[in-house]
């Protein structure tokens, strides 16, 4: 099976050597990816598209090869083709009848080509003698040169023919690790998973950095949906996720902060500790998910005295986005059931927080708080290599990795609906019965399981049903163990 990837337009009009330095990273980081499928598949590069090949023609192994390349940033759109010598145009007449005469059936459609080499007729000419055919031995409702149902597209290279069996969308942007590294200050809502999504789109690695208020389940939701964009988005190039314990510092902020000013004070903090972060790391941005005046502290005059507290570019992809807008992004990108599952932690709200804070009034409250918890708490500052997570969650936790089921046992598949979907799981060596409960919702409905029986967490490649097994240890549940088959 073969793919052609289209690049992302704004890659094509770059500088030649710009050009080929994105290129260049774009073919890595889908030779990396496509290795985690099948070490077979090949990656090369032209100046203008890129293929992806790969001996297996099974549809599953299609299945996963179109999953990457769609979440692969850098990427506009990529062809689902099928290659044949080129013998002559009734030949290749009947190789696309073969492949296309189902889908246009009871459709008006149009045959479109392009026609690389020295042949002796035109790409006008071929797709005449191919529509010409499919219309008189198909059960289609006609040809339609300008508004038809179905497009037939096939390319003609020299003495290659590429039928192209389906178009697919890319994410656009840039390949990740061309441009500069960012520190994405991540809550789990809605706003910081969509901004930090933007900014990887982009093509900028993005470590995340959590400042932990108060809570193990707060914390471990934010690493399941930073671990879910990095996995789904980002894991051609590895990057930290960083907790900051910030219970100190709000403790501070409660016992000395005027009430009003405790939101902006706060914020100030953060980006103080996101600027030490992302010093630690040689990253000279930050990133949020603020957009104006949705919240009180959001206000310009506010985020212009909280931007000035550090000298660290602070970007906001969202800045003037609608929060349904940003909620339908989250819904796109599979982060709205995370964000809205997420314990909130609302120790510094406010009763009467200021829109139009002053900067004096802001460093006097400040000249009260003591900074050396803010520095012993950059001092207990967690750095975790992303992919290194689950792992670690596991040694916390003695739990049992198997790749056969065990008697009395039930699987529960935890990944996300659209992965259960697209790819239903096999069915175990074991029979056992199998229950579809997403992650986002596996802490509320474990309770109320059956505590006799031994539960076996699956996902694709182990890594969240780990980090779930680990969590669920930790609460006290000895019957969950983690299936790897």
């Amino acid at each position: 099976m073969k793919f052609i990837v289209k690049f992302f337009p704004e890659i094509t009009i770059k500088s030649k050597p710009v050009r080929k330095q994105f290129v260049r990273q774009l073919r890595n980081n889908l030779r990396k990816l496509m290795a985690a499928i099948d070490d077979s598949i090949r990656v090369e590069s032209d100046w203008d598209k890129m293929v992806v090949e790969s001996v297996r023609d099974e549809p599953a192994v299609a299945e996963q090869i179109a999953e990457v390349l769609s979440c692969t940033p850098g990427i506009a759109h990529f062809l689902d083709v099928q290659e044949y010598p080129f013998v002559d145009m009734h030949d290749a007449y009947e190789k696309t009848y073969a492949l296309w005469a189902s889908r246009i059936k009871d459709k008006t459609f149009v045959v479109r080509s392009k026609r690389v080499g020295k042949h002796d007729f035109s790409s006008h000419e071929l797709e005449q003698y191919i529509g010409g055919g499919l219309n008189q031995h198909g059960d289609s409702a006609g040809v339609d040169l300008h508004n038809p149902q179905v497009t037939v597209r096939l390319e003609l290279r020299d003495d290659r023919l590429y039928i192209i069996n389906r178009r697919h969308e890319g994410l656009g942007g840039f390949p990740l690790g061309s441009l500069d590294s960012v520190v994405s200050l991540i809550s789990g809502g809605f706003d910081s998973t969509v901004s930090s999504y933007m900014t990887m789109k982009r093509g900028m690695r993005t470590h995340f950095c959590f400042f932990n208020l108060g809570g193990r389940d707060h914390e471990i939701g934010v690493k399941e949906v930073a671990l879910y964009l990095w996995l789904k988005y980002g894991s051609s190039s590895r990057v930290k996720f960083i907790t900051v314990p910030f219970e100190g510092v709000v403790a501070e902020l409660l016992e000395n902060v005027d009430d009003s000013q405790m939101g902006v004070v706060l914020k100030r903090m953060m980006l103080r500790a996101g600027a030490a972060v992302a010093e630690n790391l040689s990253v000279k941005a930050l990133v949020t998910g603020e957009a104006v005046a949705q919240v009180s502290s959001q206000t310009l005059t506010n985020l212009t005295v909280i931007d000035s507290v550090i000298d660290t570019l602070v970007m906001r992809p969202l800045i003037v986005s609608d929060k349904e807008d940003i909620i339908r992004m989250s819904r796109q990108i599979g982060t709205e059931e995370f964000a809205a599952a997420m314990p909130e932690y609302c120790g510094v709200i406010s009763v009467k927080p200021t829109t139009r804070a002053k900067p004096e009034k802001i460093e006097a409250q400040e000249k009260k708080f003591d900074f050396a918890v803010l520095e012993q708490a950059l001092a207990d500052a967690t750095y975790t290599n992303i992919d290194e997570i689950a792992e670690q969650e596991l040694s916390r936790q003695d739990v049992e990795v198997l790749n056969i089921p065990i008697q009395n046992s039930v699987i529960i598949d935890i990944r996300h609906p659209n992965e259960q979907e697209r790819k239903p799981l096999a069915s175990p060596a074991v029979a056992v019965p199998v229950q579809n409960i997403p992650f986002f919702q596996l802490h509320k409905k474990f309770a109320e399981l059956d505590p006799a029986k031994v539960y076996l967490l699956y996902c694709d490649r182990g890594a969240m049903s780990r980090l779930h097994g680990a969590y669920l240890a930790e609460q006290g549940y000895s019957n969950v163990k983690v299936y790897r088959p």
